[in-house]
């Protein structure tokens, strides 16, 4: 058996795709498809591309429904679950915080209070109103936005590793710019293996987790931060206060669905150490890796992981 790999620039991160199996040609036509079903999906979902359904939502946010397609409103549907299980703390309609702040790595001027309430007046997961009867969805606020950054790529790796087990395809991969779904094994016949790295050096790994017709998310403070009165601030904005994360450096988030991880470190990450451990501990089949500001990391119950030699 070898192992077949595609990368492509997709959906605004890095994608990998490989397949283990012994015929390159036929893995070469299935990764291409893999590839074409996961720009597909961006077309659909892309809040930087004018015509997609998301674009066209946000545009119209205010002013009327708009007609969506089955697939958009089941996973809007889902979004919105989440939304209500984590008590707010994943919202697709945060969007329009971001803009309140740059992220680039240098000193930054927190805005006031007065800045933020305005805009905070325009997010709520509770404004997206749909209507599956109909086929529509309305953000009921002008100005409002939504984003599907935190979950649309683990959507479009679910699809394909779907289509694939669909199609026989058992043994493989979908790397989105390190969030991992992995099923079946690698070229070696043994299970696939996720390393967790140091939130203060990347080239140094914690410990080795396997992975195995699984998926992993990580959100973090890595590259995107800033820094004001010696506090590092997440990318990462609260919906509720709108005010940037801080005291946690990383979430790692390991589940059956690479959607549900995708939302969940975002969540989780958002929540804190303490919330967001006795969250992820009322979840079945849900495991979780929290690294906070002082580098304490705290596992959620029953998470095997392999410690690396230092």
């Amino acid at each position: 058996m070898q192992k077949f790999k595609r990368q492509s620039k997709l959906m605004g991160c890095s994608f990998e795709l490989c397949l283990v199996m012994d015929n390159a040609v036929v893995a070469a036509k299935v990764l291409e498809e893999g590839i074409n079903e996961i720009k597909r999906i961006e077309a659909l979902l892309s809040e930087f591309q004018t015509d997609s359904t998301i674009s066209k939502i946000n545009i119209n946010a205010g002013i009327k429904k708009v007609s969506i397609e089955p697939e958009v409103m089941q996973l809007l549907k889902r979004a919105l679950q989440i939304s209500q299980l984590s008590k707010g703390y994943f919202d697709i309609t945060m969007g329009p915080l971001k803009k309140l702040y740059k992220f680039k790595n240098e000193a930054f001027t927190l805005p006031k209070q007065w800045q933020i309430n305005p805009i905070l007046e325009k997010v709520g997961y509770r404004f997206l109103e749909l209507d599956e009867e109909q086929g529509t969805a309305f953000l009921s606020k002008k100005d409002m936005r939504i984003s599907l950054a935190a979950i649309g790529k683990g959507y479009a790796a679910d699809v394909v590793w779907q289509k694939w087990t669909n199609q026989g395809y058992r043994n493989g991969y979908i790397n989105a710019s390190g969030d991992l779904t992995a099923f079946g094994h690698n070229e070696h016949e043994r299970a696939w293996k996720i390393s967790i790295a140091n939130p203060d050096n990347r080239n140094h790994d914690l410990f080795y987790i396997p992975l195995n017709d699984a998926a992993v998310a990580t959100s973090g403070n890595y590259e995107q931060y800033f820094v004001h009165k010696g506090i590092r601030y997440s990318h990462t904005i609260d919906p509720k206060t709108g005010k940037p994360v801080t005291g946690i450096k990383s979430v790692s988030i390991f589940s059956p669905s690479a959607e549900l991880s995708d939302a969940l470190a975002t969540a989780v990450y958002t929540m804190g150490v303490s919330k967001g451990i006795s969250f992820l501990n009322q979840l079945p089949r849900t495991h979780g890796i929290l690294i906070d500001h002082n580098n304490q990391v705290t596992l959620t119950k029953q998470l095997i992981y392999e410690s690396i030699p230092q």
